[in-house]
């Protein structure tokens, strides 16, 4: 089974405004709304792609119950911890001239909470993947990302963590099976600056040294290169198409990674599927369907998924 975990879940809310002007009331062309997170963009395209998943979390208020609710009519299975404290997020993110955003804090997470959400994770079992994306919420320990995996380590679980700066780098000794910083990110890591592929590679493989199995690098209109754990280094462009949407792609290109490695076993199948995937989410409006990543594969000589 895969499970994925958002700490701090949102409600998205994108709208488009031509020539947006500050200090003047704006009006819409276009607005949507989206369950969010990074966690839980990973179970809605391992959906698309035709894989289950459970997304845990926290939740509360009447925009958790929305975020539940909006999960549940595109068929993913939640079980969020509730929260008596607060309102889960609503992100409003602008579409104009320029793309901006304003995100919401979270309800506030106590000790109680946090021992409910181990409870869950004491549950999984030799084989499960788990998906660990996004930032702490303030309220909660810096460590804890370090703190699940060393509570899960040795059960056989292969833990996939996209997270930024020390969330990141300090748990590497405890092996998680994939990592995927951008280029920048890896870059601040590491205190250098990475624009090419050819520069991302050692920092890569230094990565991979410290302790991650596999480790992915997105450099958006670069495409992505792939440290696999048999030692090879995979990388490729991205598939041509127009970008649209920044938001999610990242987290597509993981859920499209662990998709096209359960189907086949391959590395290097999973690092064209999570190319393939990430960038159809970045040429649509919405996350990467199964349709928009066959087409994408096939543009680049790949099998389908």
């Amino acid at each position: 089974m895969i499970y994925t975990v958002t700490f701090n879940p949102s409600l998205d809310y994108i709208v488009s405004v031509n020539h947006f002007e500050t200090g003047k009331v704006n009006r819409t062309t276009k607005e949507l709304m989206f369950p969010g997170g990074k966690g839980i963009n990973v179970s809605l395209v391992l959906k698309n792609l035709g894989l289950d998943s459970t997304a845990l979390g926290f939740m509360a208020g009447f925009t958790g119950k929305e975020i539940e609710r909006l999960l549940d009519v595109q068929n993913v299975h939640s079980d969020f911890i509730p929260v008596a404290e607060g309102i889960s997020r609503i992100n409003v993110k602008l579409r104009s001239d320029e793309e901006s955003e304003i995100n919401g804090m979270g309800p506030g997470i106590g000790a109680a909470e946090i021992d409910e959400l181990y409870k869950k994770l004491d549950t999984l079992k030799d084989g499960d993947i788990l998906v660990l994306a996004g930032s702490i919420p303030s309220v909660m320990p810096e460590t804890m990302y370090r703190d699940i995996m060393e509570r899960l380590s040795g059960r056989g679980i292969r833990i996939v963590v996209d997270a930024t700066k020390d969330l990141l780098h300090m748990v590497l000794p405890l092996h998680p099976f994939l990592v995927k910083p951008n280029n920048h990110e890896l870059g601040e890591i590491y205190g250098v600056k990475l624009e090419t592929k050819e520069e991302v590679i050692p920092y890569a493989r230094r990565m991979q040294a410290e302790g991650a199995v596999n480790v992915l690098i997105s450099m958006a209109g670069e495409g992505a290169l792939l440290v696999a754990e048999d030692g090879k280094v995979y990388q490729s462009m991205p598939p041509k198409g127009k970008v649209k949407n920044s938001v999610g792609a990242g987290d597509s290109m993981v859920a499209g990674f662990i998709a096209g490695y359960l189907k086949s076993g391959s590395y290097e199948d999973a690092f064209y599927t999570g190319l393939c995937t990430g960038s159809a989410s970045a040429f649509s409006d919405n996350l990467a369907t199964r349709e928009e990543v066959n087409g994408l594969l096939q543009q680049l000589g790949r099998a389908v998924f």
